[in-house]
């Protein structure tokens, strides 16, 4: 079964993803993957993201899919007990998943049902395509990104910082734009939305 837990920041809404799991998890590991970021000034969610995890007692493994072996990639998503994909710039996580083949091991570990985590650009990457995102995100920084089909797991769109500075404006307009065109999940810092199997929630209620 599809276990997703998709937020906008991730720390803020840490605390339910215990019921989420639904498991003893404390001791496990999660692969950690940070690569959004690196083409990003700020960073700060990164650490409250581990800050998170370490105070659930979760252990995390990095795994920066721009750097690490197709080798390292595979054993650390299949290993590990689940992953978690971080903000950042979607564009530039969406070319280096594609690149190192991260997307299809990622999507074969979901499929076996592994809970996927995902903040901000790591929400959004689960969505069929990101190209709405572009008034969020610069995909310049994404060089060699030849399309925007993302992993497809589910058949909405998550979108971030609903109301928070410094997206506001960005998601606003980005509504205004896609509301009519695709189906919009808005979801502000400190809201998530969750998959299981074929049943969604955001913010706690029933999509």
């Amino acid at each position: 079964m599809k276990r997703l837990f998709l937020a906008s920041y991730f720390s803020a809404v840490a605390k339910k993803l215990p019921g989420f799991l639904d498991e003893d998890y404390s001791g496990k590991t999660v692969t950690f993957i940070p690569t959004a970021c690196n083409v990003e000034k700020m960073d700060f969610f990164v650490a409250s993201a581990r800050k998170a995890f370490k105070k659930l007692g979760i252990l995390v493994d990095d795994l920066d899919v721009s750097r690490a072996s197709r080798e390292e990639i595979e054993i650390k998503l299949r290993d590990n007990a689940y992953i978690y994909v971080s903000g950042g710039n979607t564009f530039y996580l969406l070319q280096e998943l594609k690149r190192s083949g991260a997307d299809r091991l990622i999507l074969e570990q979901v499929a076996a049902g592994k809970p996927y985590i995902g903040e901000s650009a790591g929400s959004v990457i689960a969505s069929p395509d990101i190209e709405y995102v572009r008034l969020l995100d610069d995909r310049a920084k994404a060089e060699t990104l030849e399309d925007c089909s993302a992993l497809n797991l589910v058949d909405f769109y998550p979108l971030p910082h609903h109301g928070n500075f410094p997206f506001k404006k960005a998601v606003e307009a980005t509504i205004c734009l896609y509301d009519s065109k695709l189906d919009l999940r808005p979801i502000n810092n400190k809201q998530v939305i969750t998959v299981m199997g074929d049943t969604v929630t955001v913010g706690g209620y029933h999509a």
